[in-house]
């Protein structure tokens, strides 16, 4: 006959246990300086307000009939999947998937990463 115990200490006791966990959100060893992850939309949010030549292309054809987009203009934000540009001369914004972006132009020094504190 198996007889169980109820221990009013037992969770604080197992919790004692149990190492902290280290958190490595960059993958990198602790005590090395944290840099953002090199990835499109964030070296694109880097350079918020950065003037510049943005360049799309599209398996579907535009209503003028070409297959491509470029943007002369800022990157307001960008996300995992998409980017949110905007023309200072005339007010447009666009928002574009970033599945359908190739490549950009900035006038200035690309910032390609910050290290955070």
């Amino acid at each position: 006959m198996v007889q169980y115990y109820w221990n009013p200490n037992f969770q604080q006791q197992q919790q004692q246990m149990i190492p902290p966990q280290v958190t490595i959100p960059s993958g990198r060893p602790p005590g090395l300086p944290q840099r953002e992850e090199s990835y499109i939309e964030n070296i694109l949010r880097l350079n918020r307000g950065q003037p510049g030549t943005f360049h799309f292309s599209f398996e579907h054809a535009l209503d003028s009939g070409k297959n491509t987009k470029t943007v002369r203009g800022v990157v307001e934000a960008a996300g995992r999947d998409h980017v949110i540009l905007s023309e200072p001369n005339t007010g447009h914004r666009f928002l574009f998937p970033m599945i359908y972006f190739d490549y950009a132009e900035f006038d200035n020094e690309v910032k390609y990463f910050t290290q955070q504190p």
